[in-house]
């Protein structure tokens, strides 16, 4: 199967979001030439939708029950199929009569149709089976790639799945399903994918459907208390822009130009004055899937020095007087991207080790990890019993610290043994029992993060603010490198299976800022013991998206 170095090569973003009017929960999606099909499941419209009006037709306005709960469409021919339930169906796209085609054992959740065979996925069975689309007999199967339910399209022979719960597409082998390359999708629960046929001479367009709740605030003037928190349905489509790197193993995907500040207030709790401060800010950092494009001060100019290879920014005051108050920080403005690895085991050298400078900085107890105490001893064996493939050993260490900690937040950072004695963590309470583990058994990782930009790209131009930091970590393979992998994010469904989007995977959201490095440090000739910066200043942290990114 051809691998593309970019699917979308030298493309500008001019495709915008697409609004279907009077829609509730669309649920597949399959092309009519320049156009889109979906489904909304709710009222059980088939809908024919322009995506570069958002013009919306129903195209079953006298059947339209036949259609409710529909979870799967494709187009093959002259024939529209979906699944419902646990049965397929095909019809005529000019009569729309359905004709049952198959019934499975448990509910389907996609369906595509290739030739001479319909491809067919369940979540609960765990595969996508082939069925010969003549006689209705399976035939091969093979895992689906993903934990949630699944919906699929065929572009440039090779099967393309999108899942819901992994908030990931996946590019198969359409024969052996053996991942080609994997991307994370710039929206969370989405519900189908398809590629439209482009006039002469322009690229394709891959689009993505969406299906969710949102919250938001209902004015109820009856009510005592008129403001209300609910949910209401949210369902779009959006392009899918993708650049995939077969030989590093990685796919970036929709990226966004956000600019983001940090300022620190000059607010102390008590009259203190201090000389000679130095005040050290991290500064976001350039990575695979994040780049830098400006940095510039807010309040006071400072210089940059360089940490382990990340960059921080130096503020130096001769003297802060009691009560002195202002403001200094950074601003930047950063492409973020979506950063997805397709890695197998198998893909992993054994024989390679950590270089002793990796081991010295990356295998020790540098942060209160508690790594000489029983109860985490006793958990790094536990963790991985005889695993000795490091991609395998991370990940089981992570599907045991999901099984063993809850999140919740905390009002002060325990160590990794409290934390995995209470049961209950924060993200930065996971991150250290993840590392703690991880080293122990021979895992180079260190701590990322800081802020993850919320997720609102509809905003554009408005300030945001994020609600709480937030911390992940990196894991270091021999021979490949640094991976990125969420601290708790994913820990969902009790017991599991847990969903791995995030692990080798970052949305376009996450702010990389001061890799391996501490993020703030504050020092002065005459600081009192007991004065820390808390008790001098307050940040103030704030998110900008400016535009949407296409990869290159």
């Amino acid at each position: 199967m051809p691998q593309p170095e970019c699917l979308f090569p030298h493309a500008a973003v001019t495709q915008a979001t697409i609004y279907p009017i009077g829609v509730y929960s669309l649920s597949g999606l399959a092309a009519d030439g320049d156009r889109l099909l979906s489904v909304d499941a709710v009222r059980g419209y088939l809908l024919n939708i322009d995506p570069h009006t958002n013009d919306t037709i129903v195209l079953n306005p006298s059947c339209v029950a036949d259609w409710i709960g529909v979870t799967g469409l494709t187009q093959w021919e002259d024939k529209f199929w979906f699944a419902k339930e646990q049965e397929v169906f095909w019809c005529d796209r000019t009569t729309l009569v359905p004709t049952l085609f198959a019934r499975l054992s448990y509910p389907v959740n996609g369906i595509a149709v290739c030739e001479a065979s319909v491809y067919i996925s369940c979540q609960k069975s765990g595969y996508i089976q082939i069925f010969d689309r003549a006689t209705g007999e399976p035939g091969a199967r093979f895992p689906q790639p993903g934990v949630g339910t699944e919906t699929m399209t065929f572009y440039q022979d090779a099967l393309w799945v999108c899942d819901l719960t992994e908030q990931t597409v996946y590019c198969l082998d359409r024969l052996t399903g053996k991942i080609q390359f994997s991307a994370i999708a710039p929206f969370p629960s989405p519900t189908g994918i398809a590629f439209t046929a482009p006039p002469a001479g322009t690229e394709p367009t891959c689009y993505v459907v969406y299906a969710d709740e949102e919250p938001y605030i209902r004015d109820n003037p009856n009510a005592e208390s008129p403001y209300q928190l609910t949910f209401r349905d949210r369902t779009f489509i959006h392009p899918l822009y993708l650049q995939p790197h077969p030989a590093e193993h990685y796919t970036l995907s929709n990226g966004y130009l956000v600019e983001l500040s940090y300022i620190e207030e000059l607010l102390p709790l008590e009259a203190v004055t201090l000389n000679q401060v130095e005040w050290r800010i991290a500064l976001p950092s350039n990575t695979l899937r994040q780049r830098i494009r400006t940095i510039e001060p807010i309040g006071r100019e400072f210089t940059i020095e360089e940490k382990a290879g990340q960059k921080v920014a130096v503020f130096k005051f001769d003297r802060i007087e009691a009560n002195q108050g202002g403001l200094f920080g950074w601003k930047a403005t950063i492409e973020m991207y979506g950063l997805k690895y397709a890695l197998t085991p198998a893909d992993i050298d054994d024989s390679l080790s950590l270089s002793p400078e990796l081991q010295e900085l990356y295998l020790v107890d540098d942060d209160d990890l508690a790594m000489e105490t029983p109860i985490i001893i006793q958990a790094a064996t536990e963790a991985v019993g005889t695993e000795t493939n490091v991609l395998r050993k991370m990940l089981k260490i992570r599907n045991y610290v999901y099984d063993r900690l809850s999140y919740g937040i905390q009002p002060r950072i325990d160590t990794p043994d409290v934390a995995l004695e209470r049961g209950v963590a924060s993200c930065g309470e996971y991150v250290g029992v993840l590392l703690a583990l991880a080293r122990l058994n021979g895992i180079a990782c260190r701590t990322i993060g800081r802020y993850k930009c919320p997720q609102h790209p509809e905003l554009r131009h408005l300030p945001l603010q994020p609600d709480f930091n937030h911390v992940w970590l990196e894991f270091y393979v021999p021979g490949i490198g640094w991976l990125p992998m969420e601290s708790n994010v994913d820990d969902i469904i009790d017991r599991g299976p847990y969903p791995e989007r995030f692990f080798m995977g970052l949305a376009w959201y996450h702010t990389e800022i001061g890799k391996g490095i501490s993020f703030e440090k504050m020092k002065a000739a005459d600081k009192p013991e007991h004065i820390s910066m808390g008790d001098l200043a307050i940040n103030h942290i704030r998110f900008r998206i400016l535009d949407e990114l296409i990869p290159s």
